[in-house]
């Protein structure tokens, strides 16, 4: 759980290390130091700081999580398990700033990708049914709590889902 500064400082020392033991014909060792180094390099590209800046989320430190969140170098390359996470966390964090269009796209990119489980996912798609609630565009609101319902579990989801029809029926149909 690095950041993004200390992964570069472990990548470092293990490099260094590697052309240290080269230099006194440790090859073992030089091969131990790249395969660490490469274990690093592949855990800041797949995993990144996601898990940390989750524990920051969760403590309700947003501006934090989003600094670490901005240290991913390449979104699209993170593994699947922690990209749903990612634009999950950068959603929400987007949304309490009243960023709704960006808001959206980190929540339809994270409908794509696994969350922790089915109650997540459908937390994403509430998150989506009430911005479309704001856009006033019933159809789309429609779709997203059909799929929520398949998905909630908890009696909370369920309560907002209901809600969520409710405001969906005094809609009139967009036809923009």
């Amino acid at each position: 759980m690095y950041n993004a500064k200390g992964r570069y400082i472990l990548m470092a020392m293990f490099l260094i290390a590697a052309v240290v033991f080269l230099v006194y014909k440790q090859e073992e060792l030089a091969a131990v130091s790249a395969m660490f180094f490469g274990f690093v390099l592949w855990s800041h590209l797949k995993q990144s700081s996601v898990l940390l800046a989750s524990k920051y989320y969760h403590k309700g430190e947003y501006d934090h999580a989003e600094r670490i969140l901005k240290e991913v170098p390449n979104p699209d390359r993170l593994a699947r398990s922690r990209r749903g996470y990612y634009e999950f966390m950068m959603g929400n964090i987007v949304l309490k700033r009243s960023e709704f269009d960006e808001a959206e796209r980190h929540f339809q990119i994270a409908s794509r990708f696994p969350l922790g489980g089915k109650n997540d996912k459908a937390f994403v798609m509430i998150h989506l049914a009430n911005l479309s609630l704001r856009k006033k565009d019933k159809e789309r609101m429609l779709a997203y709590i059909e799929h929520a319902k398949t998905l909630a579990m908890t009696p909370k989801a369920q309560e907002i889902i209901r809600k969520l029809e409710l405001e969906a029926n005094k809609l009139q149909i967009n036809t923009d």
